[in-house]
């Protein structure tokens, strides 16, 4: 399974604000320029983020993102889950729906695949997967405020 690039951003910009000092609120271009993505990618995913009440976003002088409390204890599983939608790992009844879709047994293999690396996730939180060492390795890519 390979995950979307905005799942991946998501995740990414989550950890990034969750190892980010008191004090340090990187905009949506400084983050986007540390990950190397386009801005209007990154500020797509950050309103997402808001709207999902994982990240505040705040305009003008002294403005910045920084995660809220409800974004430090996310589940990985849940936010994977939302950015990705429940769509199945393959497309079976698309645009020429599979001959097989009546009695393949390949589908519901794949499913319960997908529902065990779901679940692998589900009790894994932002704060779990920003511990050390991966905390100070994201403060010393970053070169924004607060950088090593």
């Amino acid at each position: 399974m390979r995950l979307l690039r905005s799942t991946d951003l998501a995740l990414r910009l989550l950890m990034r604000l969750a190892v980010a000092g008191d004090g340090s609120s990187p905009t949506t271009r400084e983050v986007a320029a540390d990950m190397d993505v386009p801005y209007t990618h990154a500020a797509k995913v950050v309103a997402e983020l808001q709207h999902l009440g994982l990240v505040d976003a705040r305009r003008g002088r002294g403005g910045g993102l920084t995660l809220t409390e409800k974004g430090r204890t996310a589940s990985v599983g849940t936010l994977v889950r939302t950015f990705e939608g429940d769509g199945d790992v393959v497309d079976c009844e698309g645009a020429t729906p599979c001959p097989l879709n009546s009695g393949c047994r390949l589908r519901g293999a794949l499913r319960r695949a997908q529902e065990a690396f779901f679940a692998t996730l589900d009790p894994v939180t932002v704060a779990d997967i920003v511990a050390e060492p991966t905390g100070a390795l994201l403060l010393g890519i970053s070169k924004g405020p607060g950088a090593v």
